[in-house]
């Protein structure tokens, strides 16, 4: 280990940079919803959770958007897929 260290290039900030469309933020989130995200994605093989748990999110958006009807057709059209299968 070095005495001093030159920190005159640093950069300050996220090490990643963010990805167009996307905001950095801080979120907190209870212990058992976060394990069950990692949870999910430890069994799938691998990938990120916060993508999933961004999944989730647009899913609950489409849903509260959705009208009866449509949230009915699409229900169905899952289901008859599973019987068909």
């Amino acid at each position: 280990m070095k005495a001093e260290y030159d920190f005159s290039h640093g950069k300050r900030g996220a090490i990643t940079p963010k990805l167009p469309g996307q905001t950095r933020i801080t979120l907190q989130l209870d212990e058992d919803v976060l394990a069950w995200f990692r949870e999910q994605v430890h069994l799938t093989g691998g990938g990120d959770y916060q993508t999933l748990i961004n999944e989730a999110l647009r899913q609950h958006i489409q849903q509260r958007q959705e009208s009866l009807e449509d949230t009915l057709r699409r229900v169905l059209r899952e289901e008859l897929k599973r019987v068909e299968q």
